[in-house]
Formats: C-alpha cells, structure tokens, sequence
C-alpha cells in the first residue's frame, strides 16, 4: 500500500530529474552559443542543413499552408460579409497568416518532421558510437554535428514560415476571389494598406526565429541525452514533438502579448 511518503518521494524524483534537465539544457545551450562564432566561419555546413531541414519539410509545409488558406478563406467571407466588409478579406487573411498562423503552424509541422529527424539522427549516432568515435580522434562533436545543424534549423525556420504566409495567401485569394466572387482588386489593395511591414511582417519573422531556436534545441538537446538504443531513441523522438510543440505554443502567447499588446 502507498503511503503519503511514496507521494512525495515521487514528486520529489519527478522535480531533481526536471531540474536536471533544465541544468544539462542550459549547458548545451550555451556551449552552442560559444560555437556559434566558429560555425558561422563554415557556412558549407550551414547551408548544407539548410538544403536538408528546408526540402524534408518543404512539401508538407506548402500544402498545409494552402488549405488553411483555403479555410481561412472561407470562413473570412462568411464572417466578414455578415458586417458588408468582404473587401476586407485579404487584409484578415494576411494578417491571420503573417503574424500567427505562419510561425505557429510551421513550427508546429517543423517539430513534427524535422525535429524528430534530427533526434532520430543523434540518437543513432549514439547508438552507434559514433559520437564517441569522434571524440577519440579529437574532433568535437558539438561543433562538428550540434552547432551546424541548430544554425541551420535557425535559418530555416523563417524560410519556411514565408512559404507557408505566402502559399495561404494565395489559397484565400483562390477562394475568395476565384470561387466565391470577392473583388480582386479589393482583396490585394486592402492587404497592402492594412498589412505594416515592421510591425506585422518583421514581428512574424521575430516569432520563427525565436521558434526556430526553440524547436531546433529541443531536437537537438532530445538527441544527444536519448539512451543509446531503439527504445531510448523512440522515447526521444516522442519527446522532441510534445516538448517543442510545448514550448511553441508557450512562447508564441509571451511574444504575442509583448509586441501586439501596445
């Protein structure tokens, strides 16, 4: 039988294995920080991440972004011609896009592609010693395999968040203007009155990378301290998605209410 002490022996494993994990985070994130001047100076392994995390992502992120355009679309119309504004459909549109839904959702997709690619990835090395093989012969395997791949997923970040706004953009007007009727040169003129490019535009792109920090460390972090073993690096992997999508959604509400609340 359990006892009140079972409880609180629980809670008190459960706090020194989270607190742990913030403490080892923390480290690795600032061990990358410190590599990042030496990984800018090899922009070969930048761009080579980039290309990677970029097209395993790209196909699932332009799709996704046309049907909630299409969705957002629809259901702009519906709502915005109960008040005689349907002129007003591509700035609803632009802005839904622009400043939440575009990084949101990318990040959301990324986390659920690329990230469990890359936990996947470290884990295996793990599993396969190469990690260690590395570290025999004097190469550092944060700034040979970490540090590139978190810049990389970095700059991927708003690369994808822009397709997304932009493929969705375009499945509003396909809806809106081509299938329902709205006026065309009312869907775009309204959008580029109403959409402000430091405050919406340059806000977004704040909002994917700080994303993209946060999703691509998560992977990355998720990776390198999985168990060396098929089931240590599926429980990884399974964490890299509920952690990150977490952590996204969590920061999306801070930054929103720090740059749209004024």
């Amino acid at each position: 039988m359990k006892t009140p002490l079972h409880f609180v022996a629980a809670v008190g494993t459960r706090t020194r294995g989270l607190l742990q994990d913030l403490g080892y985070g923390l480290r690795l994130f600032l061990r990358l920080l410190v590599l990042l001047p030496r990984t800018l100076r090899r922009p070969q392994l930048i761009v080579q991440q980039v290309f990677f995390l970029g097209n395993y992502s790209l196909s699932i992120i332009a799709v996704s972004g046309l049907f909630v355009g299409f969705v957002l679309g629809l259901q702009g119309y519906y709502t915005l011609s109960r008040y005689g504004a349907a002129n007003s459909l591509g700035l609803v549109v632009a802005l839904s896009l622009v400043r939440e839904l575009g990084p949101v959702v990318t990040a959301l997709l990324f986390a659920g592609r690329a990230g469990t690619s890359l936990t996947a990835e470290i884990g295996l090395m793990k599993a396969g010693e190469q990690i260690t093989a590395m570290e025999m012969m004097g190469v550092d395997p944060l700034a040979r395999i970490l540090a590139p791949r978190f810049v990389g997923g970095v700059f991927t970040m708003p690369l994808l968040a822009a397709v997304f706004s932009a493929v969705g953009i375009v499945g509003g007007y396909i809806v809106g203007v081509m299938m329902i009727g709205v006026d065309s040169g009312a869907f775009w003129s309204q959008m580029q009155g109403g959409v402000d490019v430091f405050k919406d535009v340059g806000n977004g792109v704040i909002k994917s990378v700080v994303f993209g920090v946060a999703v691509t460390f998560v992977a990355l972090y998720q990776g390198w301290r999985a168990q060396p073993t098929p089931e240590g690096v599926s429980r990884a992997t399974t964490r890299t998605v509920v952690v990150a999508s977490l952590a996204v959604l969590g920061l999306d509400f801070v930054l929103t209410a720090l740059m749209f609340s004024t």
